[in-house]
Parts: structure tokens; sequence; C-alpha cells
């Protein structure tokens, strides 16, 4: 399950870059290469379009990781075995026996 988490993570990363490079930081971006879309407000619609997939994959990876965090979190008030404590204490020796 987490592999697959992982590796849906992983896509929606590419694909999030490829709409951000998309994207014309002065507001052109993919949309100034339809010029005969201007006329038919085609160019609205590729920018709402290109908005609503940027946030949506950005929200996919956030709501993802946190499924990830919460999978693999342990609770901090139960002691795992490592982390269990160790008796260390040596047994009593009574003093007659010992050997020098």
């Amino acid at each position: 399950m987490g592999t697959l988490l992982t590796i849906l993570i992983i896509i929606a990363s590419i694909l999030l870059v490829l709409l951000v490079l998309m994207q014309n930081p002065k507001g052109g971006g993919l949309s100034t290469d339809f010029g005969s879309a201007q006329q038919l407000g085609g160019v609205k619609q590729t920018n709402d379009f290109i908005e609503k997939a940027t946030w949506s994959l950005a929200g996919i990876i956030g709501i993802l990781s946190i499924a990830m965090t919460l999978m693999y979190h342990e609770p901090s008030g139960v002691p795992t075995n490592d982390a269990a404590p160790q008796d260390t204490e040596q047994p009593a020796v009574p003093a007659g026996d010992v050997s020098e």
C-alpha cells in the first residue's frame, strides 16, 4: 500500500511540474499558443483548466502525503520492542561465594 501511494505521489508531482512549466509567469502561458481560440473564448477555458488542474494535483499530493504519514506513524505512548526497558541488573551474589 505504501509503494502504491509513493508511486501516485511521484506521478502527481511530475504532472504538477509539467503544468507549472506550461504556465507563463506574465499571464500568457499555454493560452497564447492558441491565437484563433481567443475569438471563441477558448483562452479563458484553457487557463481555468490549467489552474484547476494545478490546485487539484497539489491537493492530491498533500492528501497522499498525509495518508502516508498516518500509515507509518507509531503512537508515541506505546513502547515498541526496541524502546522496551532492558533488565540490566546483575543477580545478587552472597558475600561468602565471592572468589578472588
